[in-house]
C-alpha cells in the first residue's frame, strides 16, 4: 500500500506564520511611519496603522534629494549587472561544467579561491582605475568592476553540472549544433530557474550596494538610491519619516522584480544548488 501523506498540523502552520509575519513587520512598519510625520515614531506607543502624510513626506523626499535620478542610477546599474552576471556567468559556467580544456579544473578552484578575498581589499586599487579611466563621478565607475563575479559563475557551473546531461549535448552536437548553438537552444533553457535566482540576488545586491557607490560616485550628481538615502539620514536631526519614505520607495523595484520572477525563483530555490563536486 502506498505510504499515506501526513498533513502539518497546527504547530506547524503557526511557526510559517510566525516567520512570515516576523519578514514583513518591519516593511509593513516602514511603510506606517513614511505615512505619519515625524513625531509618530518618537511616541510611546509606536504606531501601528498607517496615517495621512504619505503624499507629503514623498512630495518632502523628492525636494530634498533627486531621488528620481537616484531611482534611475539603481536601475541602470542593477539592470545592466542582472543581466551580464546571468548571460557571462552562464557562458562561463557551461564551458565549466561541459567543455573539455586543459586547465579546467584548476581555473575553476583558482576563480572560487577569489570568493574568499575580501571585496574591501579591491576597493583602493579600484578606486585608483576608475580615476585613472575617468570614470570617477559616472555609472561605468560601478558597472564595469561587477560585470562579472565568482560566486554568479559557480552558481551557473553548478546548475549545468545538475541540469544539462552531457548526452543531451552530444545529441546536439551529432545534429549539427555549435556550442554556441548547444548552449542558447539546449542549456539556457534547462538552468532558466537557477538564472532567475541568480538574477534576483544579482539585482538585490546591485540595488543595496552602498558603500563602493559612495566611494566612486558624486552623492549629488549621480546617486543611487542608498547614497541617496544616506543623504535623507545626515545632518544633524533625523528624520525618520522621510528616511523611511525612502525606503519604502526605494524597496519598490526589488519587490517588483520578485513578483514577476516568483514562478522561476522558487523553483529554482527549491532545486538548490548541487553539491560542488570537482571531478568529472
Amino acid at each position: 500500500m502506498p505510504e499515506r501523506r501526513r498533513r502539518p498540523g497546527f504547530l506547524v502552520y503557526g511557526a510559517l506564520l510566525a516567520i512570515v509575519a516576523g519578514s514583513v513587520f518591519p516593511l509593513y512598519w516602514s511603510f506606517v511611519v513614511s505615512t505619519d510625520d515625524g513625531s509618530a515614531i518618537a511616541e510611546r506607543t509606536p504606531p501601528l496603522v498607517p496615517g495621512g502624510h504619505l503624499f507629503d513626506n514623498v512630495r518632502e523626499v523628492f525636494d530634498k534629494v533627486d531621488f528620481w535620478l537616484a531611482m534611475q542610477n539603481s536601475l541602470i546599474v542593477s539592470g545592466t549587472l542582472t543581466v551580464s552576471n546571468v548571460l557571462l556567468a552562464s557562458l562561463a559556467g557551461f564551458a565549466f561544467a561541459r567543455l573539455r580544456f586543459r586547465g579546467r579544473d584548476t581555473l575553476f578552484l583558482v576563480l572560487i579561491g577569489t570568493v574568499m578575498v575580501p571585496a574591501q581589499l579591491g576597493i583602493i586599487p579600484l578606486y585608483m582605475v576608475v580615476s585613472e579611466l575617468g570614470w570617477y563621478g559616472e555609472l561605468p565607475a560601478v558597472i564595469v568592476p561587477g560585470l562579472v563575479s565568482a560566486f554568479s559563475v559557480f552558481w551557473m557551473r553548478q546548475a549545468c553540472e545538475e541540469a544539462v546531461p552531457g548526452e543531451l549535448l552530444d545529441a546536439a552536437t551529432m545534429d549539427g549544433c555549435s556550442i554556441l548553438r548547444a548552449y542558447w537552444h539546449v542549456a539556457l533553457p534547462a538552468i532558466r530557474p537557477q538564472a532567475a535566482v541568480l538574477a534576483m540576488l544579482t539585482f538585490m545586491a546591485a540595488w543595496n550596494d552602498f558603500f563602493f557607490p559612495l566611494v566612486v560616485l558624486d552623492p549629488h550628481d549621480s546617486p543611487t538610491v542608498q547614497v541617496a538615502l544616506s543623504t535623507l539620514a545626515s545632518g544633524y536631526y533625523t528624520d525618520y519619516a522621510l528616511m523611511l519614505t525612502g525606503a519604502t520607495l526605494g524597496v519598490i523595484p526589488v519587490i517588483a522584480l520578485f513578483v514577476l520572477l516568483a514562478r522561476h525563483v522558487v523553483q529554482g530555490a527549491l532545486r538548490g544548488v548541487p553539491s560542488a563536486d570537482f571531478k568529472q
